[in-house]
């Protein structure tokens, strides 16, 4: 079996301040970044703070200040080489100097906004086959937060507000950019209330882990399979494989779904999961007498 050398760390976003969403849109841009300590992990993964890093705004209504914030915080730990993609449209993902750059660049950083967008806009692309192969085959980092984590893997929430969530219908499903595959991510897990619709994305998949990350939160995932948590809060693991009982395929729209089964574990920063055994390994914690 072949593993993928690269890494991907999807991260679950930070507080939304001062922007409106357009329509359809789940996360907004944030300027106010999360805590450096997170892109520090990302730059530990790449190697050190003499690299080059590619930030791609596509999911946001607001890149060039969503970028600027970017740069700004990764100048602020000593990362100096820092670029911005300004793709916006499939012309753009199309230009020759942009996929130039993501064949030489050491890591890319997807921005939140509208997951739809780089689905949209990335899907059958050269660019997007560069970006793949290259994590596959090299030393390469593909990191994202919020809407650039949920469009990691093959299968990605682009709808489904937390209220309804436990009604059939109401959680949309689409193809994501399939970095990675039988998982499905989601962003702003704690504060914005997801568990019911990332239960119900994994009732309709069970093959899939359902990954929920907390804001200022992620993880690192090596060999595609093994899972390390990162950040100040909680990442939630969904896990599909022991359900029972599941009336997801029997009842109509707009009725509420019943399952048996569900396992579901809660890691801190440290703890690990790996995607092929489910095995949870906890941090080495100190206790204080």
């Amino acid at each position: 079996m072949s593993y993928p050398v690269g890494k991907l760390i999807p991260i679950g976003g930070a507080e939304d301040k001062g922007t409106q969403p357009d329509p359809g849109e789940m996360q907004r841009g944030n300027l106010n970044f999360f805590a450096l300590g997170t892109l520090r992990k990302i730059v530990e993964q790449v190697g050190s703070t003499d690299v080059h890093i590619e930030v791609i705004t596509t999911a946001s209504a607001i890149p060039d200040e969503v970028a600027q914030n970017y740069i700004d915080a990764f100048r602020k730990i000593g990362c100096e080489n820092i670029g911005h993609l300004r793709i916006r449209n499939r012309d753009d993902v199309q230009r020759p100097e942009y996929i130039e750059r993501v064949r030489k660049c050491d890591a890319v950083m997807f921005s939140g906004g509208n997951q739809m967008r780089l689905t949209s806009t990335f899907g059958g692309t050269e660019l997007l086959d560069v970006l793949l192969q290259r994590y596959q085959h090299e030393h390469f980092v593909i990191a994202g937060t919020s809407a650039g984590a949920m469009a990691m893997s093959n299968t990605m929430i682009y709808e489904g507000n937390p209220a309804n969530a436990h009604i059939k219908g109401q959680v949309k499903i689409t193809t994501g950019l399939a970095f990675i595959k039988d998982v499905i991510i989601d962003s702003h897990f704690d504060k914005r209330g997801r568990f019911m619709r990332l239960a119900q994305a994994v009732a309709t998949n069970p093959q899939a882990i359902g990954i929920g990350l907390g804001e200022d939160t992620g993880v690192i995932i090596s060999k595609g399979l093994e899972l390390e948590a990162i950040g100040s809060g909680a990442v939630t693991i969904v896990d599909g494989r022991n359900i029972r009982h599941n009336n997801i395929a029997d009842i109509e729209d707009g009725s509420p779904m019943s399952v048996e089964g569900l396992i579901v574990h809660i890691l801190e920063r440290g703890n690990r999961f790996h995607l092929l055994t489910k095995k949870f390994e906890s941090a080495n914690v100190n206790v204080v007498e």
